[in-house]
């Protein structure tokens, strides 16, 4: 855990510098394999950036080299994380289990299928999708107002969700923090 959060901080520093990031010496075997990861980037308990996959593209190790120097960089609701930031960002790492689709007969039945503060939920609709990892729940008042959320990230109205058309899957997170 240390490590890539280590590895997510020099990715930043390294792309601030305008500098190439060293070749990782000894990557652990595990972070070779294939895995979704978001890095999330707050910085004064203030979101500063969040870029991550769903799917697994690549390896561990290689994803969160990406998705931290797009979270600081490319994450279009920000500016660029600057050189002055680097010391008070803190990192947040989240691995992806594989999402699992839902199925489900109505709205409601899909309410009672989602566990508030332990999934993570991908909402495809209309060849558009969003989500929102699980730590995302802490600051939505229910299940409802979390689904028309992420409606609206995806660009539809809030209820949405509620459509036949609107496909549903859960994921699980490990997530891990440099808190500084």
């Amino acid at each position: 855990m240390k490590w890539m959060l280590e590895l997510a901080r020099q990715s930043i520093a390294c792309a601030v510098a305008n500098r190439s990031l060293p070749n990782p010496a000894e990557v652990p075997d595990r972070l070779r394999e294939p895995r979704a990861c978001f890095v999330t980037l707050t910085r004064n308990e203030a979101l500063r950036g969040c870029v991550g996959h769903v799917q697994a593209r690549m390896p561990l190790f290689q994803a969160v080299i990406e998705n931290a120097r797009n979270a600081a960089f490319r994450d279009q609701r920000f500016t660029p994380v600057a050189e002055s930031e680097l010391a008070g960002l803190v990192i947040e790492i989240s691995v992806l289990s594989e999402p699992q689709r839902l199925t489900y007969a109505a709205p409601e039945e899909l309410l009672s299928l989602l566990h508030p503060n332990q999934d993570g939920v991908l909402l495809e609709m209309g060849g558009r999708q969003a989500t929102f990892l699980p730590q995302v729940w802490s600051r939505v008042s229910s299940k409802d107002d979390f689904l028309g959320r992420l409606a609206e990230k995806a660009g539809f109205p809030p209820l949405a969700w509620r459509g036949k058309d609107c496909s549903i899957s859960i994921y699980q997170v490990e997530s891990f923090s440099d808190c500084r």
